[in-house]
């Protein structure tokens, strides 16, 4: 997933939000139609995060579906696991009604949610200050369904519990000491197991026409390129305990809270080797999703420090229209408490 988005070869697409800072992933373009208004919507697609990272980056709604949920027919595939198409917007009506021809979803009525998670430890990953982010949600749930919906839980800890598989990708000694363990282990394996399907979807090519690749990019994609064969078995199991774990945790209409990203968008030109932490913690979060396959949404919260904030909220595979619905139900509610927030503390 190509979340930096500086193009050698078109040139960068200008973030609406903030022109010194990159507007996302590989979907930018698209995210940024939407976030300077020059369409009501636009398609991307998110296999790492391009479409959620984008939409964080340029203050607009993005969402990922549950993996599969939309047909990938005619899409060059980058890795068949993970790859999903997602769609932009600025209005949670305009989501939802381009969530329900794609999905082909009848109209059905909003459906309270049964419980709220708050993963205290994954926000801890977040620069942004929690007033701004799950201050804001707890404030807007509260309104809308009561406090007793609100769970906070350690994430790190259930999916050290309950994905005995992640155990074989947890990094040695301090590797991931500005990290959840358990959370990076889980991005180590979406990111092998994207790197497998990579490289035979295509390495013949890349070894055949050898492309003018970014600098960035090209160590990336040869590194791909030479990995040996591997065993797939343990990624798949990786996949399936924690769809199920999460499954058990969220129920039918549980939904889970996080970061989308770990703090503000990156400033342009920024040196890779000063973005290493960030980008970990940032892979870990949306891994969540990614390796789950569950459906993921990223609201804006206004801005911080002229920065673009957002939250992302998840829910079970399959559960995409129940996500919609419930986007649109608290959309003004959380606007409005975003912008109480932003007025006392910027």
């Amino acid at each position: 997933m190509k979340w930096h988005t500086e193009n050698i070869h078109y040139g960068t697409p200008t973030n609406p939000c903030a022109p010194d800072r990159v507007p996302g992933g590989s979907s930018s373009g698209s995210a940024v139609a939407v976030g300077a208004g020059l369409v009501d919507f636009s398609l991307g697609s998110d296999t790492g995060g391009s479409v959620r990272v984008p939409a964080s980056y340029c203050g607009i709604l993005g969402f990922r579906p549950s993996h599969d949920a939309i047909s990938t027919s005619g899409v060059i595939p980058m890795a068949q696991s993970f790859d999903t198409v997602g769609w932009f917007a600025r209005d949670p009506a305009v989501l939802n009604r381009v969530g329900r021809v794609l999905l082909h979803l009848p109209n059905v009525n909003p459906v309270r949610p049964s419980q709220i998670f708050i993963p205290e430890d994954c926000f801890s990953l977040s620069s942004i200050p929690s007033a701004r982010t799950t201050g804001v949600l707890i404030k807007s749930m509260e309104k809308l369904f009561g406090g007793s919906i609100l769970k906070h839980v350690n994430l790190g800890d259930y999916v050290k519990e309950k994905v005995p598989s992640s155990h074989h990708f947890l990094a040695k000694g301090n590797e991931h000491a500005y990290n959840i363990p358990s959370l990076a282990a889980l991005s180590s394996s979406m990111r092998l197991l994207q790197r497998y399907e990579f490289k035979k979807n295509h390495a013949e090519w890349i070894t055949t026409v050898n492309p003018n690749l970014g600098p960035r990019l090209s160590e990336r994609i040869w590194d791909a390129v030479r990995s040996p064969e591997e065993n797939t078995g343990v990624y798949r199991s990786v996949q399936t305990e924690l769809r199920a774990a999460l499954t058990d945790l969220l129920k039918d209409e549980g939904i889970l809270v996080l970061p989308t990203v770990p703090g503000d968008p990156p400033k342009l030109q920024m040196d890779l080797a000063s973005l290493e932490v960030f980008r970990a913690r940032a892979f870990s979060l949306l891994s969540i999703a990614g390796v789950s396959g569950f459906c993921q949404v990223s609201i804006p919260l206004g801005m911080h420090n002229n920065l673009p904030v957002s939250i992302s909220l998840l829910a079970k595979h399959g559960s995409d229209a129940f996500l919609l619905n419930l986007v649109e139900v608290l959309y003004d509610t959380i606007q409005e408490e975003a912008g109480f927030a932003e007025k006392f503390t910027n």
